[in-house]
């Protein structure tokens, strides 16, 4: 078994520590109307075996009952403590309204057999109807007039009532970050965006990291269940990253895994797999050079592999690409 005191912690804006790497759950197996082991609780098992503590998830994966007694189980074994874990959950776009941000929130932690979360985003600066997927006749989904400053304000009352120690916000561009700014009076501690050599969002960083604001990733390796994105490209294929994994005897998953730990950016690989999962869980001792970190960079292309979905986006609305 790892341990997870090898693990690089970074420090919010509040003080909170938190993990640098940890463990998407998007994408992983739904739930199932009876439990049973579905792919996502054997997952969060051997990664917290392995020496993961942090985990992040959210109400629109539709998998957090199995995360919950996944963490169950292993508290029970006494494998781990709840204070040793750190746990993210995510408000999805149909509950924007405050009066709802507190009962979401709650529905979340029941879910997860949790009395508090660690942190808690706004998932994405879109407010929808009441339908999680509810779209028009041209396969866009049906926005509302709420704005997510109302929300970020019902946020704030969460931190306060103990329901989370903190509170961010997951892909937000920069003339949204700096509105949030303008009301908040606790700041979000993260701004979680797709992130990755084709997407660095450099510009949103420096913006949000100038405020005291980290940036986590997803889609650290590239989306891969996606395959290629919009220009036919594989992230884990390009050359240079291969050079470079060939180098340090690691995975070209490693690769762009470190590229994030040594950006100072927070990463959440997803992976079911408990031998990937060690793979990426090694990313600690070795250090690669400033040339090799500009090389990364320079595969750059504001290239997305995640749109909300095909056809999803609502008119008018500004995604992080950088000018």
């Amino acid at each position: 078994m790892s341990s997870s005191t090898s693990v690089k912690m970074v420090k919010f804006n509040n003080g909170q520590q938190y993990p640098i790497l940890g463990l998407g759950t998007w994408q992983a197996t739904p739930e199932l109307k009876e439990f049973e082991q579905t792919e996502i609780y054997d997952a969060v098992k051997s990664a917290i075996d392995i020496g993961y503590r942090h985990f992040d998830c959210a109400a629109f994966y539709n998998n957090e009952n199995s995360i919950g007694k996944a963490i169950a189980e292993k508290i029970k074994e006494g494998v781990i403590k709840r204070e040793e874990l750190f746990i993210t959950s995510k408000l999805w776009n149909n509950k924007h309204k405050p009066k709802d941000v507190e009962v979401t929130l709650k529905n979340s932690l029941q879910l997860l057999g949790l009395d508090y979360l660690d942190l808690y985003l706004i998932h994405w600066p879109v407010s929808t109807t009441e339908h999680p997927i509810a779209k028009d006749s041209e396969g866009r989904f049906i926005g509302t007039d709420d704005s997510y400053l109302d929300t970020w304000k019902a946020m704030e009352q969460c931190v306060q009532s103990g329901l989370t120690k903190s509170i961010g916000i997951s892909n937000f561009n920069i003339k949204q970050v700096k509105e949030i700014l303008e009301i908040a009076t606790i700041k979000p501690v993260v701004n979680q965006v797709e992130n990755n050599p084709y997407i660095t969002q450099n510009k949103l960083k420096e913006v949000c990291e100038s405020n005291g604001i980290l940036l986590t990733a997803y889609g650290p390796l590239g989306s891969p269940y996606r395959g290629a994105n919009s220009k036919g490209l594989v992230l884990l294929e390009e050359p240079i990253i291969k050079t470079i994994a060939d180098k340090y005897a690691k995975t070209n998953a490693q690769i762009l895994i470190r590229f994030q730990v040594q950006r100072g950016v927070i990463v959440i690989p997803k992976s079911s797999n408990p031998e990937r999962q060690k793979q990426n869980f090694d990313v600690w001792n070795f250090e690669m050079s400033k040339e090799e970190m500009d090389l990364l960079e320079s595969l750059n292309q504001n290239l997305r592999y995640v749109l909300l979905e095909p056809g999803m986006h609502l008119k008018d609305y500004p995604f992080n690409e950088e000018p």
